[in-house]
């Protein structure tokens, strides 16, 4: 069974793409979305308030890419996180618990030198559409 044409999803929901990648990729019912750090869509400027609102928009932009895609965050099977700090640890896993439902997708967390635009968090998921 030949597999569709990739598509890029895009929406401006979620902030631009800083640089020559695509918000995520669709291929049949698998969506491969990248990184998305606490930038606010309408500004392009990282939220204020520490760890936890930029946890909180970083997986509220990967949502608005899911949307995007036709799909929603009970599809995705695979997140990585990427902590400047993982003694940030804890926070962002409160967070994640009560933004995804059990069960919970397969999940990687790195600790990273540094991220972009300064960010603390930036978090990755591949997601597996329901087929009607």
């Amino acid at each position: 069974m030949a597999h569709e044409t990739r598509r890029a999803i895009e929406t401006h929901h979620a902030p631009a793409a800083i640089g020559p990648y695509a918000q995520a990729i669709a291929v049949d019912e698998w969506i491969f979305l990248s990184g998305q750090i606490g930038l606010q869509p309408a500004t392009g400027e990282l939220v204020a308030g520490g760890i936890a609102a930029e946890a909180e928009q970083a997986l509220a932009n990967l949502a608005a890419v899911l949307r995007a895609a036709g799909a929603q965050l009970s599809d995705v099977v695979r997140t990585t996180l990427y902590l400047v700090d993982l003694r940030d640890f804890a926070v962002v896993n409160d967070i994640y618990g009560r933004v995804f439902s059990p069960p919970y997708p397969a999940r990687v967390t790195i600790g990273v030198a540094s991220l972009p635009r300064g960010a603390r968090i930036e978090i990755d998921a591949i997601a597996c559409r329901r087929r009607s």
